[in-house]
């Protein structure tokens, strides 16, 4: 799953969060404190299997797994790292669904025709939804992460200094993987923050979602494709998706448009009598579906009219830019085009830093916005609007490096 600021991994948002808010962690890193780290991390390991065993972890399995191990220092790099810049969308997209991502997933439509054709009948997940998340979240298994996943979460268990707990929860059910034999540990690789397999889930996620799709009793998400894409179909019905419906439509916005009804929801009936049209003329095939407006560069680039699967994909990864590329792909690959709508690429967004500059002068101004933490939600987005429409502007929410200026010169 990505973010705009880097591609962490599938159901592991709450991993994605703490990226660069770890920062005791950096001691490890420092070749000075390696050995000492290392002894420290030792004594860990040996006080971590009280935990382990209450689990049921058998101590062959848990010696197995810990054997001459290190910290993971990528992990920990990693963990600790602030994202300054903030990928534009469109270059995003230009990256996710390019041609190339889009003929291989076609390829693998074909090479699993059979395997995707049972998942479908058997979850209710469209097949091109599936082979869209599997390209996204590791390029269709070219990589899958070069992380051993108990070290990478013994790492995070061991050295971040908040939500230790989370990780260590995560850390057990890895151990309790290995230790049903569902992967050997030379081939539980991952990311750094502990994603596994083809199409990237959490120990947890694995333990909830993943699928046994040919019966052999193990589900294998790691060497066995079938069983990751009917883990994939399986963690998508589990959360709500709906069969036989798409994700969104691009859409068409009137003249004189109310920019102040982005981010709302109302059914594609109320929207077309907005005035909201799809491109060519097309009919809404189904009229009463809900939909939410979302404008993820604002007034500068595409329009979409968001539907339930949107959010489900969401679920995976809690970024619009995820969600929407998965949606984009899936239709490339089932044979769509491009979105009609061009980005207006100089329409450039805010990294973190930007972001809370500008949260703190719209407080300033009395357009509260809520604490200035660099993440544009819902209440960013609202004081921007409440700012655009005081200044003149088109009041569509959008957090740009142009309305930074605009603000910042006190017009």
């Amino acid at each position: 799953m990505f973010l705009l600021q880097s591609h962490a991994r599938g159901p592991a948002r709450t991993a994605r969060r703490l990226a660069g808010a770890l920062g005791l962690a950096l001691t490890l890193c420092l070749p000075a404190g390696a050995a000492v780290a290392d002894a420290a991390f030792t004594r860990w390991i040996d006080g971590f299997w009280s935990t382990a065993r209450s689990a049921g972890v058998s101590q062959a399995t848990y010696r197995r797994a810990f054997q001459g191990m290190t910290p993971d220092e990528d992990t920990i790099r990693l963990m600790n790292r602030q994202s300054e810049f903030v990928k534009p969308i469109w270059e995003y997209l230009d990256s996710a669904v390019s041609d190339t991502r889009v003929e291989n997933g076609r390829q693998m439509l074909q090479t699993y025709a059979r395997e995707l054709a049972v998942i479908e009948s058997r979850y209710g997940v469209e097949r091109h939804a599936v082979v869209a998340i599997w390209g996204m979240e590791t390029n269709y298994g070219n990589f899958m992460g070069k992380h051993y996943v108990v070290r990478a979460l013994a790492t995070l268990a061991y050295a971040a200094p908040r939500r230790r707990e989370f990780w260590q929860r995560e850390l057990v059910t890895a151990l309790q993987i290995l230790d049903a034999g569902h992967v050997a540990p030379d081939r539980m690789e991952g990311s750094w923050a502990g994603a596994m397999g083809h199409t990237q889930f959490m120990p947890s996620s694995w333990k909830q979602y993943a699928a046994d799709y040919d019966g052999d009793g193990r589900r294998d998400i790691w060497t066995n494709i079938p069983d990751a894409l009917a883990s994939t179909a399986n963690y998508l019905k589990k959360h709500g998706w709906q069969g036989g419906k798409t994700w969104g439509y691009e859409v068409e916005l009137p003249r004189g448009f109310d920019y102040t009804l982005a981010d709302t929801d109302r059914s594609l009936a109320e929207w077309s009598r907005i005035g909201i049209r799809r491109p060519g003329g097309r009919d809404f095939p189904r009229p009463s579906d809900n939909a939410e407006l979302v404008l993820p560069a604002g007034a500068s680039g595409p329009a979409f009219l968001m539907l339930k699967n949107f959010f489900v994909i969401k679920r995976y990864n809690n970024a619009t830019a995820y969600a929407l590329a998965v949606g984009h792909l899936a239709d490339r690959i089932r044979g769509g085009g491009p979105f009609v709508h061009a980005w207006q690429r100089d329409a450039l967004p805010l990294s973190k830093p930007q972001a809370e500059e500008l949260q703190t002068l719209l407080n300033r101004r009395g357009f509260s916005v809520g604490t200035a933490d660099g993440q544009v939600g819902p209440a960013t987005r609202r004081g921007i609007r409440a700012y655009q429409t005081a200044a003149g502007l088109i009041p569509d929410g959008y957090a740009s490096v142009a309305l930074l200026e605009h603000i910042r010169r006190g017009r």
